[in-house]
């Protein structure tokens, strides 16, 4: 089997259910529906049992129970937003149980404010910039910096193997060309889209809508496209008028990367 990419979590910075909100996704989120959704992490894993998580929300606890996963050892981080990296001293503290080092990877940039966030974390962590481009897990691994729009930057990985290229974007909005230049010739593109069609004025934005992302979508071709960073907007119950190759992603979705 070729490597797998597992949707761990696929919810925007508050998850659904909101806490706040007693809204028809977010209810049918709280009986168990297909709505629940837990913040930014996926996995790419390989039948060879090496593979590594990308981001670390507040939710990888629960991701691990789910999926009855005791230890991880490798994690790519895109940003240092709450919803990406408030796992991490979790983490941390399960290497430090089991007497095993973490290997944290990230922009130097990236490494220095986690750092700020949380300055224990190289105690039981190996810290790694990508700077420059990775190898990683038999994945070459190349970052670059995004538009977040009012939330400054996120970075986006292009990971290649062999004939098959994706990338992972989950933060991004309004992004130029240069920034758009990586997200071509691409055999799956997994990008956020916190809302079907946003209302909010767009300086206080900070993620692409559906609808704008189904109009980069005609511009980059990707061969599969799965929308993540989900809000509770979204109802994953309604037939939404998307393309073929592309779907939203569900909670522990396996896609194959072949």
């Amino acid at each position: 089997m070729k490597d797998r990419l597992v949707f761990l979590g696929t919810g925007d910075a508050m998850g659904v259910p909101r806490v706040y909100c007693e809204c028809e996704v977010c209810q049918e989120a709280r009986s168990g529906g297909v709505n629940r959704r837990y913040r930014s992490i996926v996995s790419v894993e390989s039948d060879e049992g090496d593979g590594f998580l990308i981001d670390c929300g507040p939710d990888w606890r629960s991701a691990m129970e789910r999926r009855g996963q005791r230890f991880a050892e490798t994690i790519l981080v895109t940003h240092a937003h709450f919803d990406h990296i408030g796992g991490l001293p979790e983490w941390a503290d399960a290497c430090r149980r089991l007497h095993r080092r973490g290997q944290l990877y990230a922009p130097q940039e990236v490494l220095e404010q986690i750092l700020r966030h949380y300055p224990w974390l190289n105690r039981n962590l190996d810290l790694h910039t990508t700077d420059g481009g990775i190898d990683l897990c038999g994945w070459k691994v190349t970052g670059w910096k995004v538009n977040h729009g009012k939330n400054g930057y996120s970075y986006a990985y292009r990971l290649e193997q062999d004939d098959f290229a994706w990338a992972y974007c989950p933060d991004s909005i309004a992004l130029p060309d240069e920034q758009l230049q990586p997200l071509y010739d691409l055999d799956l593109l997994v990008l956020g889209t916190s809302f079907y069609q946003e209302k909010a004025e767009f300086s206080t934005r900070s993620v692409y809508d559906v609808t704008e992302a189904l109009e980069l979508l005609k511009e980059l071709k990707p061969r599969q496209t799965r929308f993540t960073h989900l809000s509770h907007d979204i109802d994953l119950r309604q037939d939404y008028p998307l393309p073929e190759q592309a779907g939203f992603a569900d909670t522990d979705e396996c896609v194959i990367l072949e």
